[in-house]
């Protein structure tokens, strides 16, 4: 047993899982920490279900050698449903990597005082570098950024007991609202669905069930060892759900020394999922197309580039539900498998 390749593919993993909704903590209030103490529970559930989905992907992908998401959703939806779900989710993986992109000039522009371009330019720049070294260089990034996220979250939550009312605040429900269970499961659907176009290649790389197993587990372990640490530090921020990055108002309360980090982190957590889509999306099309992953990895960004700077909340407007139904079909159909 390799567990050196089953940690990299669990890190690989929540990299891909993790983005900007989920350093700035506004993801996590929405899906799990607006429910208070009931969001523990709905995320154990979505742990679990990281778990048990992320491997179950994995050995499918294993076990009818498909080397891409298309492939596999061909075996999961049938050649009749197949292409139109491959539509929806490539023009899913192409809008949610525009936001990133998006979201990582943000951080210059916003936080660093720097042009928004500069920083749009400068995760090209290193993203198409990545994309050309290949799984080795998704790998390299990813052992980076999720062990950092894993010491801020834990960091954070250690720090956060030192408030007078901690215990009360992670306990503290005003009415059970049985929302939480179909939050947590839209969650998952939504990122293993998307997450298949990263472990999908991975798994078929490395081959081997066993590490495919230990990697699902491992990731999933995080997965949830991560949003329980960062739902308890964000539960002691009062009116937490009216903060557009409530983590970023903990980080100044609890430790404003370490903000620059954090502001790596989230520039690192943003760059993770946006290196493993546009990875997906050239696994996918070079498939079928003979050329070099640089080019096919620069064309991607092109487009990505020019959609974040145009309206298109329309259009994802009308994809996101869409994508949450799919997603939760996908579950299903994956567990029937």
């Amino acid at each position: 047993m390799n567990w050196k390749k089953a940690f990299q593919l669990g890190f690989v993993y929540v990299g891909s899982v993790v983005g900007a909704g989920f350093a700035t903590g506004r993801e996590i209030v929405e899906f799990f920490s607006k429910f208070g103490s009931l969001g523990i529970l709905g995320i154990a559930i979505a742990g679990l279900c990281f778990i048990y989905f992320g491997k179950k992907m994995m050995l499918l992908a294993l076990r009818v050698r498909a080397e891409n998401y298309y492939e596999l959703n061909q075996y999961i939806f049938g050649p009749f449903f197949a292409p139109l779900i491959n539509i929806v989710m490539s023009v899913m993986l192409i809008g949610v990597t525009a936001v990133m992109l998006s979201g990582a000039g943000s951080i210059f522009e916003e936080q660093l005082e720097s042009s928004k371009f500069f920083g749009v330019l400068l995760t090209i720049i290193l993203g198409l570098i990545v994309l050309v070294v290949g799984t080795k260089g998704l790998v390299f990034v990813n052992m980076i950024i999720v062990p950092l996220l894993i010491l801020c979250s834990l960091l954070l939550a250690i720090l956060s007991i030192g408030f007078p009312e901690f215990v009360v605040k992670v306990r503290e429900v005003e009415r059970v609202n049985w929302q939480f269970l179909s939050s947590a499961f839209a969650y998952v659907g939504f990122n293993v669905t998307l997450v298949q176009a990263v472990l999908v290649p991975a798994a078929i790389e490395i081959d081997d069930e066993r590490i495919v197993r230990a990697g699902g587990t491992i990731g999933g372990f995080i997965l949830m060892l991560v949003l329980l640490s960062s739902h308890v530090t964000l539960v002691q921020l009062p009116d937490v759900e009216r903060f557009q990055i409530p983590m970023a108002v903990m980080v100044k309360q609890l430790a404003p020394s370490l903000f620059f980090l954090f502001l790596f982190m989230v520039y690192g957590e943003i760059f993770s999922s946006i290196i493993g889509n546009i990875y997906g999306l050239e696994r996918f099309i070079g498939k079928s197309i003979a050329v070099h992953p640089f080019w096919i990895g620069f064309f991607i960004f092109l487009i990505t580039y020019f959609i974040s700077r145009i309206d298109y909340s329309v259009l994802l407007g009308a994809l996101y539900p869409l994508f949450g139904y799919l997603s939760l079909i996908f579950l299903l159909l994956l567990l029937l498998k």
